[in-house]
């Protein structure tokens, strides 16, 4: 039986664009774009672990917003459960400690990146949301 793995993901907006991060070549889903974030620890709510990873990850300070998406994904390491909320830099810049690239992207081209699979149904909220033609 595949294991549950709660994680959340940041949608950090800032000037109109959204920070998108890829993976490192020796995670899993190697240079799979994804939001930044983590697991949740034992006793953390979804804010607490996303303000947590952010700070851990990235050395700034998020204010978390409104929940974007919930997924459950079945890769062949887990099944994810993944919460996406809208965040917004409180302090400092992101910095890449744990990512291969940073990007920012305005929303309408978010589809032009490689994604993690988990992460498609939010960039699709994210565009009706952004574009709602």
């Amino acid at each position: 039986m595949k294991k549950n793995i709660h994680v959340v993901g940041a949608v950090i907006t800032d000037n109109n664009k959204i920070l998108c991060a890829q993976r490192g070549p020796s995670k899993s889903l190697p240079y799979k774009w994804e939001f930044p974030g983590g697991k949740i620890e034992q006793g953390e709510t979804p804010g607490d672990a996303l303000q947590r990873e952010i700070e851990e990850e990235m050395h700034c300070q998020i204010e978390v917003g409104e929940q974007v998406e919930h997924t459950v994904y079945e890769y062949d390491f887990g099944i994810v459960h993944l919460s996406t909320y809208f965040c917004h830099l409180l302090d400092g810049i992101p910095v890449r400690t744990e990512h291969n690239k940073l990007k920012w992207i305005v929303p309408n081209d978010l589809q032009t990146l490689d994604w993690a699979p988990a992460d498609l149904p939010a960039i699709e909220k994210i565009r009706k949301i952004i574009s709602p033609t």
